[in-house]
C-alpha cells in the first residue's frame, strides 16, 4: 500500500485548457448577443485557488525530472479540507483561553462548538460535497466537524476536477519515482478550499524509532562502542520499561491517568499480539482498553498488510504511554494514510471514539506547505488537546530528509527531544541525565515564525543559539537512548537495541494525562497546549529547578545542551512537581508589543501660537523595533510635528509633540489622534486640542 502525504488538490468543475484558443466556447463571443451571458458564466465559474501550496520545490525548480504520467484509471484517495470560517477570531479566542488572568481560562470548546464558531458552514460543506460528486469522485468519509471530505476517484476525474496533470517524477534524493500535480490546483467553487491531501507521494511518512545498528553504521562505529547499555532498568538485560520512565519522571505520584483518553497518531497499524508479548515477558498486566481505529480505510492490522509492515514504532508508542499512565480510561491508535484525515478524526468524535485530550506522534514527513495543518493544531488547542511530536533522531533540524523537523517545529505542537537517562536502580528514581547524541532540534527549517511564548530574551538571545525570528526547538525532552525493551513483528523481543525521540513523545503524552487527571479531580479543564504555561513558568529560576531536570551537558549536531532552555533538550525532562505546576497555571507570556501615551491629554493653543506635550512609547515582552509617529484629525490651519518623528529601536522612548495654530485656524475643540507604528503593530493615543482666539485665564 502506498503511503501518501496529502500535498495538493484544488477542485474544479470544468476541464482545464491551458490556452484560450483551446477553450471550446464555439464562436467565443463572435455573436455580440452572447457576450453578456458569457461574462456571467465566466464570473460564476472563475477559478478559486486553494489557500495552501501543494507542489514541492523539487517539482517547481526542475530538480525532479518528469518521467511519465499516472495511468488515467488509477484510483487515488483524497482528503479535501475546508478552511476555517473565522481564523482571526480563533486567534483571539486562543489568546483568551490560555491567559490565566482571563475568566475564560481553560474554558475549551467541544468539536460541535468549534464547528459552530470557527468551522466551515453547512452550506459550504454541502457545496463542496456536491462539487466533488459532480466531478466524478466518490465521497467515502469525512465530516463537517472534521472540516474534511474524504473522496476517491480516478486520475482522469481528479485531473479534470482540479485542472492539473498528475505526472511521475524521478525523486531527487531517493531511489524511487513519485507522483505529483504539475501545478497548483484550482476549483470552480464560489469559495476557496484550504487543502487537498493525497495528490502526491513525494514525502512518505516514516517512524522516528532508531536502531542501534543503524546509528552505528551512520557514524562508522562498532555497535558495542556506541553507548553503554542500560544497567538500571527493570527489563531483560537491565533495559528500561515504560514503568521505569514513570518512576524516573513522575516518581511518588499516585496519579495514573484515570479517566483520561490518550491518542496515538500512526500511519501504520499494529498487531496487538506484540503488546501482549511485551507485558507477558516483563511480568506486568495492561488494564487499559486499546482501540485500533482506521480513519480512512487504512488497515489497522500490521500483519494483514500486503507489503511489509514493521510495528516496532506503534508498539513502543503504546508501551511508553501506558507505562507513564497505566490507569487511562482508553488508548486509541488512530491509523490513516494522510495527515489531515488523521487529525480530522483526532479532533472529532464522529467515529464513536472518545476525544483524545493528549496525543503522541512519532512520525516525520516533509510537507509542501508547513501551514497545512495549522487549522487542526489550533483546533486541538481550542479543544484542550495536547499534541506531542518527536523532534527527530538525526540531530540538527533540516528542511528535508532524515533530519526534517516537521511536524515538531509547528508553533502549536509540543516538540519533544531526547536525553540519555540514568536511574538510581531498577524502577528507581532519576539520578542523572545528559543530552542524547542524535536529539533533533535547532531553528525551524520550515520558517515557522517565532511563537509568542518563545519571545523572551532568555530564549531568543540564548548562548546556545536561539533564534529571535524563527521557532526554536525542542520544547521539552525525555529518555531516547538505546536503552529500552521492545517487542515487535511477532518475533523475539529486544533489549537495548532501539531508541529515539519516538519513545519520548508518547511518554510526555502519558505525563500530560496525569496532569489532566489532577485537573479533572478539581473540576477543571485539561492542560491543553502546554507550551505557553511551560515557557512562562520556567523563566523563573526557582520554578524551573522544581519542575524540570535541567539537561546541561551533551551535544547533538550543531548545538549543545546548557543551563536553561537549549536547542537539544528544550527545558529538559519533567519532574513530578511539574504536574502540579501545569495544573496551577501562571501568567501566559504575551506577544511583543508597545504602548503609546501622552503626558498631557488636553492642550490649548492660541491662534498664531503653539503648545506641546510629550508622547511616550514603552516596549513590552521583548519588543524590538523603531516606532514612527504621525498625527491626524487636525482642523484647518492646525499642524502637528514630532521631535523626533521616530523613536529608535527597541521602541521605548519619548518625543515632543508640538501643536501649532495659524492666525486663521478654525477655533473650537478637536480630538487629534496620534498613531504609533512599529514592528508590524499600530497603537494610538488621543490628545484633545482647544484652539482659541486668546489664552484661557
Amino acid at each position: 500500500m502506498i503511503l501518501i502525504y496529502p500535498e495538493a488538490a484544488r477542485v474544479l468543475g470544468t476541464p482545464f485548457y491551458p490556452e484560450p484558443s483551446m477553450r471550446p466556447f464555439g464562436l467565443r463571443l463572435a455573436l455580440p448577443a452572447l457576450a453578456f451571458t458569457f461574462a456571467l458564466t465566466t464570473a460564476a465559474t472563475s477559478a478559486q485557488t486553494v489557500r495552501t501550496h501543494h507542489v514541492h520545490e523539487a517539482v517547481k525548480n526542475g530538480s525532479a525530472q518528469v518521467n511519465g504520467h499516472l495511468k488515467a484509471d488509477t484510483v487515488l484517495q483524497l482528503d479535501v479540507v475546508l478552511p476555517l470560517s473565522n481564523a482571526a477570531g480563533l486567534n483571539s479566542f486562543l489568546a483568551d483561553i490560555y491567559n490565566p488572568a482571563s475568566p475564560n481560562y481553560r474554558h475549551y470548546l467541544t468539536p460541535a462548538e468549534f464547528t459552530a464558531q470557527f468551522g466551515p458552514s453547512q452550506a459550504d460543506y454541502d457545496a463542496a460535497v456536491t462539487y466533488l460528486t459532480n466531478n466524478g469522485l466518490t465521497v467515502t468519509g469525512g465530516s463537517r466537524d472534521g472540516m474534511d471530505i474524504q473522496a476517491s476517484g480516478t486520475v482522469a476525474a481528479i485531473e479534470s476536477a482540479f485542472r492539473v496533470q498528475l505526472l511521475t517524477y524521478k525523486h531527487p534524493t531517493e531511489n524511487r519515482t513519485f507522483y505529483s500535480p504539475d501545478t497548483e490546483p484550482t476549483t470552480g467553487l464560489p469559495f476557496s478550499l484550504w487543502h487537498v491531501s493525497g495528490l502526491d507521494n513525494y514525502s512518505i511518512p516514516h517512524p522516528l524509532v532508531k536502531n542501534l545498528n543503524d546509528f552505528a553504521a551512520e557514524h562508522h562505529l562498532n555497535p558495542n562502542d556506541v553507548v553503554d547499555h542500560a544497567t538500571t532498568g527493570s527489563g531483560p538485560s537491565a533495559s528500561y520499561l515504560g514503568s521505569d520512565m514513570r518512576a524516573a519522571y513522575a516518581g511518588g505520584t499516585t496519579l495514573t491517568g484515570a479517566g483520561q483518553n490518550l491518542g496515538l497518531f500512526e500511519f501504520l497499524g499494529t498487531n496487538l499480539t506484540d503488546l501482549n508479548t511485551y507485558y507477558a515477558n516483563i511480568g506486568q498486566t495492561n488494564t487499559v482498553p486499546i482501540t485500533l481505529l482506521s480513519v480512512d480505510g487504512t488497515s489497522t492490522n500490521c500483519s494483514a498488510r500486503p507489503q511489509h509492515c514493521d510495528d516496532t514504532e506503534q508498539t513502543l508508542d503504546m508501551t511508553q504511554a501506558l507505562g507513564m499512565a497505566p490507569g487511562l480510561a482508553s488508548l486509541t491508535m488512530f491509523v490513516g494514510s494522510t495527515d489531515t484525515a488523521l487529525l480530522s478524526a483526532m479532533t472529532t468524535t464522529t467515529k464513536g471514539n472518545p476525544l483524545p485530550t493528549t496525543i503522541g506522534c512519532s512520525w516525520g514527513w516533509t510537507p509542501a506547505d508547513p501551514t497545512t495543518l495549522d487549522p487542526y493544531f489550533q483546533k486541538m488547542a481550542a479543544q484542550g488537546q495536547s499534541f506531542f511530536a518527536a523532534s527527530g533522531d538525526y540531530s540538527t533540524w533540516a528542511s528535508s530528509g532524515n533530519s526534517e523537523a516537521w511536524p515538531a517545529d509547528d508553533a502549536y505542537v509540543i516538540s519533544v527531544g531526547g536525553t540519555d537517562l540514568v536511574t538510581a536502580s531498577a524502577g528507581g528514581a532519576w539520578q542523572s541525565e545528559t543530552a542524547w547524541a542524535d536529539s533533533g532540534g535547532g531553528i525551524s527549517p520550515d520558517k515557522i515564525a517565532l511563537p509568542w511564548y518563545q519571545q523572551d530574551p532568555s530564549i531568543t538571545n540564548n548562548p546556545n543559539g536561539g533564534s529571535a525570528t524563527l521557532r526554536n526547538g525542542p520544547d521539552v525532552a525525555a529518555n531516547a537512548d538505546f536503552t529500552f525493551y521492545t517487542c515487535a513483528n511477532q518475533k523475539a523481543c529486544n533489549a537495548n537495541l532501539y531508541g529515539g525521540t519516538s519513545f519520548a513523545a508518547p511518554m510526555w503524552a502519558g505525563f500530560a494525562a496525569l496532569a489532566n487527571q489532577q485537573l479533572a479531580a478539581g473540576g477543571q479543564g485539561f492542560v491543553g497546549f502546554v507550551n505557553p504555561t511551560i515557557y512562562a513558568q520556567n523563566l523563573n529560576a526557582t520554578a524551573y529547578a522544581a519542575n524540570f531536570h535541567d539537561i546541561a551537558s551533551g551535544t547533538s549536531g550543531s548545538y549543545s545542551a546548557g543551563s536553561g532552555f537549549d536547542l537539544v533538550t528544550g527545558w529538559g525532562s519533567p519532574t513530578a512537581a511539574l504536574i502540579s505546576a501545569l495544573t496551577s497555571g501562571t501568567a501566559t507570556p504575551q506577544p511583543p508589543g508597545f504602548t503609546v501615551s501622552a503626558s498631557s491629554t488636553s492642550l490649548t493653543v492660541v491662534l498664531g501660537g503653539s503648545n506641546s506635550t510629550t508622547i511616550s512609547t514603552t516596549g513590552a515582552n521583548g519588543f524590538n523595533s523603531s516606532v514612527a509617529l504621525k498625527a491626524s484629525g487636525m482642523p484647518s490651519g492646525v499642524t502637528v510635528s514630532f521631535s523626533p518623528s521616530t523613536i529608535a529601536a527597541p521602541g521605548t522612548g519619548s518625543a515632543t509633540m508640538q501643536v501649532s495654530a495659524g492666525k486663521r485656524a478654525s477655533t473650537g475643540t478637536y480630538t487629534i489622534t496620534v498613531t504609533a507604528t512599529g514592528g508590524g503593530i499600530t497603537q494610538t493615543a488621543t490628545v484633545k486640542v482647544t484652539v482659541s482666539r486668546s489664552a484661557v485665564r
